[in-house]
C-alpha cells in the first residue's frame, strides 16, 4: 500500500485510465499547461498531448456542451468545472441534454461523460465559490452523483466513472486535496475500482447512526471519537455514492441503533439530508425511537469573514449537538 493525497489519487487515476483508453479526453480552463487550479491534471498534457488535454476559454457553456457532443459521438470526455458554483452555466447542456440523451434515443446513444465539480466551503472563498449543489443533480434522472473523500475511494471511483456509459457528476471537496490515505500500489493499484452505490462504515457503534458524505464524513468520524469519550457510541456511515445511494447499509445500521443523524455541508434547506431522512422514514419508520435530525449549513450565502464562515459551516460540535438532541428522546 502507498500513502498518497486525494490530489495524487485523482492524477494517478487519470494517468492510468488515459494510458489504456485513448478515447478519454479532458476539457477545462487551465487544465493543460497549469495542471488546473488545484494541480489535479498536472503533467497530463505532457504525457498525452494537447489534443486530449484541452485548455479551453473561460466558457462553461461551451466546453461542457462540447463534452456532451464528444460523449454522444464515441469519446469519453472529462469536463473540469473550475468551481462547482459555475456548473450553473452549463445546466442546460447537462440537465436537458446529457441526462436525457440515452433515454430519448432509446439507448442507442451512450453518454460516458464525467463532470469534475470541486465544491464545498472553507478558506474564505465567499458566496460565489463555496456552494454545494449535489442535491440538484440527485433530482435529475439520468445522472450518477458521487462525493468520495478518502484517497482509496477517490481513485477507485474515478476509474469507475471513466469506464461508465452514463454521465457522472463527480464532486470533489476543495478542502480535501491534501488529505492522505492508503491506496493499493503496483499492478493492484492500477486495476482496482470502487463501485457506485456502496457506502462504507467508517466507525461501528450502537447508540446513534451518523450518515454523512464528503468532508462531513471526516467531521462525523471526529465527532464520534469525541462522543466515545462521553460514553456515546456512534456508527459513522460514509455514503461515498449519492446516486445510487446504499440505503441497505444505512437501514441495517438504523435497525441496530434506532436513531439517526444525517449530515451535509450544503445549506440545510432542500438538501440531500432531507431527502435521505424522507427515504429512511419511508423504509423504516418503525425502526426509529426518535425523530431523525439533520445537520447542514445555515440558509444564508457563505460569508467571506472567517468568523462568520465558521458560524455557517457545520462542524464537529454541530454534529455532536445533533447526537445529543436525538438521544434526548431516550
Amino acid at each position: 500500500m502507498a500513502v498518497i493525497t486525494v490530489r495524487q489519487a485523482l492524477n494517478d487515476a487519470f494517468k492510468e485510465e488515459m494510458k489504456i483508453d485513448p478515447t478519454i479526453i479532458m476539457m477545462g480552463c487551465d487544465i493543460g499547461v497549469r495542471g488546473g487550479p488545484f494541480g489535479i491534471t498536472l503533467d497530463l498534457m505532457n504525457m498525452y498531448g494537447k489534443d486530449r488535454v484541452i485548455d479551453t476559454p473561460i466558457s462553461e457553456p461551451a466546453f461542457v456542451g462540447a463534452c456532451v457532443g464528444a460523449a454522444a459521438t464515441g469519446l469519453r470526455p472529462v469536463a473540469e468545472v473550475l468551481y462547482s458554483d459555475w456548473i450553473t452555466l452549463g445546466m442546460d447542456q447537462l440537465v436537458n441534454m446529457a441526462a436525457k440523451m440515452r433515454y430519448m434515443f432509446g439507448g442507442k446513444v451512450h453518454m460516458p461523460l464525467v463532470v469534475r465539480a470541486p465544491f464545498g466551503a472553507g478558506g474564505g472563498i465567499a458566496a460565489q465559490h463555496s456552494q454545494s449543489f449535489e442535491a440538484w443533480f440527485n433530482h435529475v434522472p439520468g445522472f450518477k452523483v458521487v462525493a468520495p473523500i478518502e484517497p482509496y475511494d477517490v481513485k477507485g471511483m474515478m476509474k469507475t466513472a471513466l469506464r461508465d456509459d452514463n454521465p457522472v457528476i463527480f464532486f470533489e471537496h476543495k478542502r480535501s486535496y491534501q488529505l492522505k490515505g492508503e491506496v493499493p500500489d503496483g499492478e493492484e493499484g492500477e486495476n482496482y475500482t470502487v463501485p457506485f452505490g456502496k457506502a462504507a462504515v467508517r466507525r461501528e457503534g450502537t447508540d446513534v447512526t451518523i450518515v454523512a458524505y464528503s468532508m462531513m464524513a471526516i467531521r462525523a468520524k471526529k465527532a464520534a471519537e469525541e462522543l466515545a469519550k462521553e460514553g456515546i457510541s456512534c456508527e459513522v456511515i460514509d455514503l461515498i455514492s449519492l446516486l445510487p445511494l446504499d440505503y441497505e447499509t444505512v437501514m441495517n445500521s438504523i435497525a441496530k441503533t434506532n436513531r439517526v443523524v444525517v449530515c451535509q455541508e450544503a445549506n440545510l434547506r432542500g438538501g440531500m439530508a432531507g431527502d435521505i431522512v424522507s427515504e429512511i422514514i419511508d423504509r423504516g419508520f418503525d425502526l426509529l425511537d426518535a425523530p431523525p435530525v439533520r445537520v447542514g449549513a445555515l440558509n444564508v450565502p457563505m460569508p467571506y469573514n472567517k468568523g462568520l464562515e465558521d458560524l455557517c459551516i457545520p462542524n464537529e460540535q454541530k454534529i455532536k449537538d445533533a447526537v445529543y438532541k436525538v438521544l434526548d428522546n431516550k
